[in-house]
């Protein structure tokens, strides 16, 4: 079934009609922009929600590969990919399509589920799985050479799909600010991290809600409106709506919770310093407006988190290879990966292993002055980071 809007371009079209049947049954539309047509199909596979699948093709010419872009934990392909973010709105889904790729965003079932449809099986391998029934219908179709393309929790991913993808058509790996194992005493605090969200599960507790979707939209509806944080320089005060949000992005390592402590500083790059009164502090954001971060959040589905996925990832960042293995040793596509100096910072071992096991074709580096969202949103990302794959 569906539902599609007149003024296709010639040749777009026709491309999206052979992807949506290849992945199958679902209720699709299709918005066609300036140079561009796009598909959007919440795939009917009789789960309790659906994975969308988002599909980008350029209008003028027929696509030279595939790049799927993975979002972030909670958040969805829309928000994180089409935001605009660099210098003359352009969101990194548009600047990989005018590169000559068909962009195909995936995003997880728990963005469109509620709190009871995600279950303690949610982990990273159920994640893969979805993923890898994308791929394999749209190969089967288009037989392109591919390249995954992930941020934060989607970067996790798109290293595991490579580890278990043998195809030739798998070209690159591009894996923007994640973690892959820690060493030395970061490793022991990721395990302890490792066992919150085991215990959060055991104890019947299969999703974790962030939050900084509803702080972000506070900050910008009611600025100077009294939220219900403690302020950190007298707790019997409490933060302004917009103080919490500036903080909850510039220090979000200074956050309670079991996983903040993975951000050098985090999420976004800025500053933030105490005055007399909540109402005196001073802050900002240097990388990424707030009206970005909010234009992002805006567009997400239930914004949550399952549990399983976060103790497998802190398995992953502590090298537990009990509880979650990705087999760094079997990632033979080229890996571009890129990391922030204040997000998920200099960890480079992940990198490592993927050598150690004979690709050579990977590369590590760090991009000064950027927080663990700006690689994706600032206003400035298409020169300082997007220009290095």
């Amino acid at each position: 079934m569906r539902e599609r809007q007149h003024g296709d371009a010639a040749g777009g079209i026709g491309l999206l009609t052979r992807i949506e049947r290849a992945l199958g049954t679902g209720t699709a539309a299709y918005l066609p922009g300036d140079g561009w047509i796009r598909l959007t199909l919440p795939l009917d596979d009789g789960g309790p929600a659906p994975v969308t699948v988002d599909v980008i093709a350029d209008a003028a010419r027929a696509p030279e590969g595939i790049a799927y872009l993975l979002p972030g934990g909670g958040l969805n392909f829309a928000a994180e990919f089409l935001t605009p973010g660099g210098r003359g709105g352009h969101s990194l889904a548009h600047v990989l399509r005018r590169r000559g790729l068909l962009v195909v965003g995936v995003t997880p079932r728990e963005d469109a589920a509620t709190a009871a449809g995600i279950t303690a099986e949610r982990g990273l391998e159920a994640h893969r799985r979805d993923l890898a029934g994308v791929v394999g219908a749209l190969d089967s179709v288009l037989g392109l050479p591919y390249q995954y393309v992930g941020h934060s929790a989607g970067a996790a991913l798109a290293l595991d799909a490579a580890s278990h993808d043998t195809s030739p058509r798998l070209r690159r790996v591009v894996a923007l600010d994640t973690t892959g194992p820690y060493t030395g005493d970061l490793a022991v605090r990721a395990a302890d991290t490792r066992d919150a969200y085991a215990t959060r599960l055991a104890q019947g507790f299969p999703v974790v809600d962030p939050g900084l979707a509803a702080v972000i939209a506070k900050a910008v509806a009611d600025p100077d409106g009294v939220s219900p944080a403690p302020w950190p320089a007298d707790r019997a005060l409490r933060f302004t709506h917009a103080g919490l949000a500036h903080f909850a992005l510039v220090r979000t390592a200074a956050l309670p919770g079991p996983a903040n402590w993975i951000y050098v500083q985090g999420h976004s790059a800025g500053s933030y310093d105490f005055g007399a009164t909540p109402a005196e502090d001073r802050f900002a954001l240097t990388r990424t407006p707030l009206a970005t971060w909010h234009a992002a959040t805006s567009a997400l589905g239930s914004g949550l988190l399952p549990t399983a996925l976060m103790r497998d990832l802190a398995a992953v960042w502590a090298g537990d290879d009990d509880t979650y293995r990705i087999a760094w040793d079997r990632i033979t596509a080229e890996v571009v990966w890129v990391n922030t100096e204040l997000g998920r910072g200099d960890h480079p071992r992940g990198a490592e292993l993927i050598r150690a096991g004979g690709n050579e074709r990977v590369s590590f580096t760090v991009v000064p002055g950027y927080g663990h969202g700006d690689i994706v949103w600032a206003e400035a990302a298409a020169s300082d980071v997007w220009s290095r794959f």
